[in-house]
Formats: C-alpha cells, sequence, structure tokens
C-alpha cells in the first residue's frame, strides 16, 4: 500500500514537474523572463550598442519598477559577439543551452543574425528589435525574428528623393566592405535610377571596417567629382574618409544613413565639418512636443544616460518587446508572443508598428536631420 501511494504521489506530481522544468527551458518562471542578447558591444562598433542598451534599459527598470510584466522581473543577458557570425552563432546558442533565455532582444549586424536565423527557427525563440541590418537578411529571417527600425531601402529611397528636389544628379557612395554594404550600394544605385535623373552613380568605394583603406577612398571619390557622397559606415572611417576627400580638394556634399553616428563625426572633425545630413529611423528625441520624448529625456535626466539617437533607438526598441510581452498574455509562451507580435499594430513611442501584414519589419519611418559642428542635430 505504501508503495502505491508513493507511485501516485510521483504521478500526480510528474505534469507539475514537467512544467517547472518547461519554464526553466523557456527561460519564463513565476517571477522573470530571462531575454538574450547577442551584439557587438566592445570596440569602436560597440559605441553604439552600448547606447542602443543603455537605452532599452531605462524602460525595462521601469517596467520592472511597476511590477514587471504579470508580475515577472526582466532580466537581460547580453554576450559580445564583436560583429563575427561564428561569434554569434556561438552566443545563441549558449544563451539557449545554458543560460535557458526565453527570446532574443536588440539583434545587430547582417553576418551575425543570417548565421543565428537557423537557431532562431529550430528553438523557435523569437528575437524582437534591431540595430543594423541588412534587408536580404530580414528575409531571411522572416518568421522568426521582428525588426524595428525602416529598411535600407527605404532609408536610399528618402535620401535620394530629397537630392533629387535640391537639384543634385551626381551621387557617389561611401560603403562597408562586406555583403551589407554592398546591398546598400545596389539599393542606393536603384533608387538613383528610379529617380531618373541620372543614368548611374558618380562613383562607389568600399570602405574597411578598420579604416585601413579611408585616404585611398577618399581620393577616389574626389576623383569621381560627385555633388554629394551618402555614406554607409560606421565609427572612425567615416570622418577618416571626409577628411580625406577634403584633403584631395573636393567638397561635396554629405549625406550619412542611420548607422553613421552624426554626433561622433563632429567630435572626430570639429570646425572642419562644414556640412552633414543624416537619415534617421526614430524620431526626434530632443522634440518638445512629443510626449514620449519628453518621457525618454527625463528618464535619461535621472539614469545619467545620454540623449541619443542610439539610445532612443534602443529605447523605442524596447518598448515594442514590452508591448509584445503583453499582448503575449499571462500563460507566456514562445508561441504565444509569436502570435502577439504577428498581430501588433500600434503607435508605439511616437512611431506607427505595424507587423499585420505579414512583414519582418515594424516601422518605415524615415526622416533627415543636419548635424552640425558642434554635434548637433537640426530638424
Amino acid at each position: 500500500m505504501t508503495r502505491r501511494r508513493t507511485l501516485l504521489a510521483a504521478a500526480l506530481a510528474a505534469p507539475a514537474l514537467i512544467g517547472r522544468v518547461f519554464a526553466a527551458e523557456s527561460g519564463v518562471s513565476d517571477s522573470e523572463i530571462l531575454l538574450g542578447q547577442s551584439a557587438v558591444l566592445s570596440g569602436p562598433l560597440g559605441v553604439s550598442l552600448q547606447g542602443f542598451n543603455a537605452g532599452a534599459k531605462l524602460v525595462f527598470d521601469e517596467t520592472n519598477a511597476k511590477g514587471g510584466i504579470g508580475g515577472r522581473k526582466l532580466r537581460l543577458i547580453s554576450l559580445d559577439d564583436e560583429l563575427k557570425p561564428d561569434r554569434a552563432l556561438a552566443n545563441y546558442k549558449a544563451l539557449l543551452a545554458e543560460h535557458k533565455v526565453f527570446a532574443f532582444f536588440g539583434g545587430v549586424g547582417s553576418g551575425t543574425i543570417a548565421a543565428a536565423a537557423p537557431v532562431l527557427k529550430e528553438s523557435n525563440a523569437p528575437l524582437i528589435g534591431n540595430f543594423a541590418l541588412s534587408d536580404a537578411v530580414r528575409d531571411k529571417a522572416k518568421g522568426a525574428a521582428y525588426f524595428v527600425r525602416a529598411t535600407y531601402g527605404r532609408e536610399a529611397t528618402r535620401l535620394v528623393q530629397h537630392l533629387g528636389t535640391i537639384g543634385i544628379t551626381r551621387i557617389a557612395v561611401a560603403h562597408l566592405d562586406n555583403p551589407g554594404g554592398q546591398e546598400v550600394l545596389a539599393l542606393v544605385k536603384a533608387a538613383v535610377l528610379a529617380e531618373g535623373k541620372a543614368k548611374d552613380l558618380a562613383g562607389a568605394v568600399a570602405v574597411k571596417n578598420d579604416g585601413s583603406n579611408a585616404v585611398d577612398a577618399g581620393k577616389t571619390l574626389a576623383a569621381a567629382n560627385a555633388q554629394a557622397v551618402v555614406m554607409f559606415l560606421a565609427g572612425p572611417p567615416v570622418a577618416q574618409l571626409m577628411a580625406a576627400i577634403g584633403e584631395a580638394g573636393a567638397l561635396p556634399a554629405y549625406y550619412g544613413m542611420s548607422v553613421v553616428a552624426g554626433d561622433q563625426v563632429a567630435k572626430a572633425l570639429g570646425p572642419k565639418l562644414r556640412g552633414l545630413a543624416t537619415s534617421q529611423v526614430v524620431p526626434y528625441p530632443w522634440s518638445e512636443s512629443d510626449p514620449a520624448a519628453r518621457t525618454f529625456r527625463t528618464q535619461c535626466e535621472a539614469a545619467k544616460v545620454p540623449v541619443a539617437y542610439h539610445t532612443y533607438e534602443g529605447y523605442l526598441n524596447a518598448l515594442v518587446l514590452i508591448e509584445g510581452l503583453r499582448r503575449a498574455g499571462h500563460t507566456l509562451n514562445r508561441a504565444s508572443l509569436h502570435t502577439a507580435m504577428r498581430s501588433l499594430k500600434a503607435r508605439i513611442g511616437g512611431i506607427d508598428i505595424d507587423y499585420s501584414g505579414g512583414g519582418a519589419t515594424g516601422s518605415r519611418f524615415v526622416e533627415l536631420v543636419h548635424v552640425n559642428s558642434q554635434g548637433r542635430f537640426l530638424r
């Protein structure tokens, strides 16, 4: 009789035990939701991502202070992948197998997310939010990931249309020397041809991530005699290239895509910065009329976080994640979060987010702003 009672008790306890094991594996417990991130967090390219994460932390901290999501606090584990695909793949696997994360947040880099896409699909762990990512990789990760910022195709079209309206038709491109850079080059060229005011680009150069060929690239662009140079670059190479073009005797207008950190360029060039416009994929963080921007600045001041586009982007990406988690319901699992994200259509943080049409990208927001030599962004 005693043995029967023991077996019966074990049988009755089994479903509860299985539930606890599943919760631990999925990164969801009664008190916590565990999130993972693999991103470039060190070196020159890591500066923007550190700001992105600081902005996201404002949202996570506020959410946790108010009781979390259904009583569950958020915790983010971030691993540095140095923008290397093989390291990113190892990070995603480790975050799932060793850290037992429920979902992923804030992916960055075309090669890294392309490498991780099969793992995301196999595990069914959603990736929500992004910083920089090619349009082709968005399509590759579709169904497993939900990106916030507008596509590079959208940015390229907006930039070229603006240049056309002010009479600039000779456009050159400086892009990162990687597959993502080649894709952006093709997107800008397609936008130029679609505008119909030029038969081709005036010139194009690929710039190494470390800027080692920036001087030669600058000489090449100076010789192209372009009216404007569109830059898809990140970190110190931006300022190095602009300085090299100037030293070669050319004075084009400069337009940076959203990965160009205008404030860092101004810091590097100082008074030598005569003009730079950048496309931005989140609203103006210094707006006095936008309630979301005002709230963001208040939180930045309290936490001593710099007000910047990359911090605001992290903040808005985190807001989208929070909305998805809330809509997924109290019985939170990966399937319910996917369902919530696929139907999400709302105005969040001053931008319209819509995944309900089946796309992988939620926002189409793009606007152009100027950067002065003091590093201030002016609308």
